[in-house]
């Protein structure tokens, strides 16, 4: 039972939006763990520079998930990419849209 190598021809290629969305949510999703990290370290206080590194990484993951819709739509592509940058930026989305929520309710 010897296993048959063989050679795949295709012309699907990694989608460049796809790559960059995928980039843009590990960013962002590093940014806020990192953020939380800091903040917990810091026994809960968070200075503002915490608070604009979480909006900045809201906006990149809003910047992320329309890249990764985008290259979801293109045609003849690995989905990989893509697919693994929007889950990333969706979770970005709703970790730093809880932090925002929960800062602006205790004020």
């Amino acid at each position: 039972m010897s296993r048959r190598v063989g050679y795949k021809f295709t012309n699907k290629k990694n989608p460049t939006k796809g790559i960059a969305s995928f980039l843009l949510g590990v960013i962002a999703l590093g940014s806020l763990v990192f953020a939380i990290y800091l903040t917990f370290k810091n026994q809960g206080v968070a200075p503002l520079q915490y608070a604009i590194a979480v909006i900045l990484s809201i906006v990149m993951a809003i910047a992320g998930l329309v890249c990764g819709i985008m290259a979801c739509l293109e045609k003849d592509i690995f989905k990989l990419f893509p697919v693994v940058g929007i889950i990333l930026n969706v979770l970005s989305l709703l970790i730093g849209g809880f932090i925002l929520y929960m800062g602006l309710s205790v004020m």
